[in-house]
């Protein structure tokens, strides 16, 4: 009987015993299931993003800025250049309590307001497009810091995350002083700040750079683009290649040198060399503000141009700006009037239908026209001289200017022929000097013209060019007939100064013969004569060619009375010209006539750059009874050995 009562008990302890031992088997079996499943869940289904992510956190893809290429005048004289700066940083939430002490020391050194500094500083929360809950860990305190401001942030914050000297912190106070010490950093892409060291000297050649902000492998860095200038036209050839560092860091944002995976070098860009010459430039710029004070005009503009080349010495035109904060200079300001602006030309243009003339054999120097005595009736208007001629040489016509003469040689050349002169010197078309903005101007085909447009075009009248196409169109005359096209830059350079890119003189078309040319040289000395429109641009021991041009500008109405453009154009020694100066003052006060207001500025310009690129005089001057005994300035001048043999020698 007690044997059947113990083999009951047992029998009855067995299914717990299972159960147990199940549940010991069964529990940790599903625990390591799970486990399991999540490891696959883990590593095989979202390994592809949770390494993606893990690498977000570490791996650092940091572009690397190429440095932007320096401008240089043709002597190598620094225009623009570039310099590294950076861009200051802070994480609000590693600033944490330290706030206003932060913006007490960080806002003197960077020239801001503490106030608005403090309130940048001040951790915020938001939610961003993925509907995820961000703080803002990453602000922008200023940029284009010079790397030495930046180092005085940094020492700073150094101190003022130092340790109390004798004071034992407790763990949390240091955490809370070494994130303080990494709470304002330095973005690791570097900026670079565009600096023109002349400041406005061949502002509006150079023009001007700005910011861009771009995305590069899912980072939006700022890149700096040309906007304006030479900066522009020639953004891809200074700008260079990026490169770029792919790299690890640890949780407190160091980089970890040994897993550093690539390093690509980046490609500085290209310096660019100028035809310009910075001493020509200051010359010209120089008159040209002495004339604003004089005549007070609402601009004034000068060119100067190698004839046998095309090579612009100096382009200028004033108001200017500074390009190193162009943003604080009107739009006005900011305008290369030499490319963008067309006017009438006035008395300067009668140079093409003259020399167009000439080349066809329809007229010689001393063919006489009757100039009607001022007052000629054709197409149903009276043309107007500015005085009485009666009969005038060709040549005569070109030394007093007479719009009556010009008007009948056009006449006699006829439209078609006047129209395929102007086209051939280049009016009607953009010159292809490597600036933005540059127009064509206007030019209309014969059958648009009026019946009076015959007679008025030779006079300037009815037509708009660039002061650039004006000048260029002179140049060709003094060139023996061969227009050329506008040369500004010389040559690339990379960082070591190695030549990658040479630019060589182009010739666009031979306009006129050599000896039309020749015929219409004699014609424009006449004009710097005392008989003459310009005896004011007539210089002591070079011979003068030229042209004076007075247009009255045209309006709503009609041509609006008492606004004038005046201009003088012209170039020395005539037979052997080295320089084309261009002056165009756009309504001067104190006198209007381009012979009485810009062919002084002309002589001015003129004689600097005689005597600073050694030109050799081609006549001499009447000496003095004092000087009689020694040799003349000419002849002293012309024994020299140290002449260039040409303007490209320095």
């Amino acid at each position: 009987m007690a044997w059947a009562v113990g083999d009951f008990a047992m029998n009855r302890q067995r299914p717990l015993q299972v159960r147990r031992w199940l549940l010991l088997v069964l529990a940790p079996a599903a625990v390591f299931a799970g486990l399991a499943a999540r490891l696959v869940e883990l590593q095989v289904w979202r390994h592809a993003e949770l390494r993606a992510r893990a690498e977000q956190n570490t791996r650092r893809q940091i572009p690397r800025e190429p440095r932007r290429g320096d401008i240089l005048d043709a002597r190598g004289n620094l225009l623009a250049t570039s310099v590294f700066v950076k861009t200051v940083c802070a994480d609000p939430t590693l600033v944490g309590r330290f706030a206003p002490e932060v913006a007490r020391t960080v806002a003197p050194l960077l020239q801001l307001n503490e106030a608005e500094l403090l309130t940048r500083l001040t951790p915020s929360v938001r939610q961003n497009s993925r509907g995820e809950t961000v703080t803002n860990r990453y602000v922008v305190l200023k940029r284009k810091v010079p790397p030495e401001t930046w180092e005085q942030v940094r020492v700073a914050m150094e101190r003022l995350a130092a340790v109390p000297e004798g004071r034992k912190l407790t763990r949390a106070e240091t955490l809370a002083l070494r994130n303080l010490r990494a709470s304002v950093f330095a973005d690791p892409l570097d900026d670079q700040q565009r600096v023109y060291p002349n400041r406005t000297l061949g502002a509006h050649v150079l023009g001007f750079v700005g910011m861009e902000e771009r995305e590069v492998d899912e980072m939006r860095v700022l890149e700096t683009r040309g906007v304006e200038g030479i900066e522009a036209a020639l953004d891809s050839k200074l700008t260079g290649v990026r490169g770029w560092r792919v790299t690890e860091k640890d949780r407190r944002g160091r980089e970890v040198l040994p897993l550093r995976d690539q390093d690509v070098e980046p490609r500085d860009g290209f310096n660019v060399v100028l035809t310009l010459d910075a001493v020509v430039q200051h010359i010209v710029e120089e008159a040209l503000a002495q004339a604003m004070e004089r005549h007070t005009p609402l601009s004034a503009s000068a060119l100067v141009v190698r004839p046998r080349t095309g090579e612009i010495l100096a382009m200028a035109t004033l108001p200017t700006f500074d390009p190193n904060r162009p943003g604080a200079f009107p739009a006005e300001a900011r305008r290369n009037r030499v490319v963008t602006d067309i006017f009438e030309p006035g008395s300067t243009f009668k140079i093409v239908v003259v020399a167009g003339a000439l080349n066809d054999g329809l007229v010689s120097l001393n063919d006489s026209f009757d100039c009607e005595h001022g007052h000629f009736a054709f197409g149903g208007r009276v043309l107007r001289d500015h005085e009485s001629y009666g009969a005038l040489t060709v040549q005569g016509i070109i030394s007093k200017s007479s719009n009556i003469g010009a008007a009948k040689i056009g006449i006699r050349l006829g439209a078609n022929r006047l129209y395929d002169y102007m086209r051939a010197f280049g009016f009607g078309s953009k010159t292809g000097v490597p600036l933005p903005g540059e127009v064509p101007g206007s030019v209309p085909e014969p059958a648009r013209w009026y019946k009076v447009s015959i007679a008025q075009i030779p006079m300037g009248h009815g037509i708009a060019v660039t002061r650039l196409q004006m000048t260029m169109a002179m140049a060709a005359l003094a060139n023996r007939g061969r227009l050329m096209r506008p040369m500004l830059v010389a040559r690339l350079e990379d960082r070591q100064g190695n030549v990658v890119a040479r630019y060589e003189p182009q010739p666009v078309r031979q306009v006129i013969s050599e000896s039309a040319a020749r015929l219409t040289v004699e014609a424009l000395k006449t004009v710097v004569s005392p008989e003459g429109t310009a005896p004011r641009a007539a210089l002591e021991h070079y011979t003068v060619a030229g042209k004076t041009g007075t247009a009255q500008k045209p309006g709503p109405g009609g041509y609006q009375p008492g606004k004038y453009i005046s201009s003088f154009i012209g170039f020395f020694p005539a037979d052997a010209p080295e320089v084309c100066i261009s002056v165009v003052l756009d309504e001067p006060k104190q006198g209007y006539y381009g012979g009485q207001v810009a062919a002084p500025i002309f002589k001015q310009i003129a004689e600097r750059l005689a005597n600073y690129l050694n030109i050799r005089p081609d006549r001499d001057a009447p000496e003095s009874p004092s000087e009689r005994t020694v040799a003349s300035v000419p002849e002293r001048l012309a024994h020299r050995t140290d002449w260039p043999r040409n303007l490209n020698q320095p």
